[in-house]
């Protein structure tokens, strides 16, 4: 392979990447990172030398429910009955014969698979989690780095903004 071919790749990757990042501002959320680099832009700062960060990442898991026999094979039977729907309507566009009965016992069919792999899941499991819940991966802070031939003038700017100054850092 050629270095003219692994350019590209490498061109690529450094979408994420500055430089030489300094960091210009740390926020507790999210919409003042955001903020502050909307700022930069509205004084018309080149952005593209900007990049916002999440940092100090924790997994956060939310209980939603109490799992039981019952409410597992609810779901993987209505869960099957999708797939088998989705099934049943693509053969009955391909097939040849009666479009209902093929539909209808796919439904069937996917329903009654459904039930039966969520409650071997669910028995697999010995009752070692009892519970339904969503996670999701969220950052404590957010630094915004900047390249650092324009740290300077990104620090002037923010300061002009008394909600956007960066807080020190201990």
């Amino acid at each position: 392979m050629s270095m003219q071919n692994a350019v590209p790749a490498a061109a690529q990757s450094s979408r994420l990447a500055l430089e030489f990042p300094q960091s210009l501002a740390v926020y507790d959320d999210y919409a003042t990172a955001q903020k502050a680099v909307d700022h930069l832009s509205d004084e018309e700062f080149p952005v593209e030398n900007l990049m916002i960060v999440g940092t100090d990442l924790k997994q956060v898991e939310r209980i939603t429910g109490r799992l039981t026999t019952g409410k597992v094979a609810a779901a993987g039977a209505l869960s099957g009955l999708w797939l088998g729907l989705f099934v049943g309507v693509i053969f009955s566009l391909f097939g040849q014969g009666n479009q209902l009965a093929t539909i209808l016992s796919t439904v069937v069919m996917g329903a009654l698979f459904g039930l039966i792999w969520a409650l071997l899941g669910y028995a697999a499991t010995k009752g070692q989690r009892d519970f339904s819940a969503v996670s999701a991966v969220v950052a404590t802070r957010y630094e915004v780095l900047v390249e650092h031939k324009h740290l300077a003038r990104a620090q002037e700017l923010l300061q002009q903004r008394a909600d956007l100054r960066p807080q020190p850092t201990f």
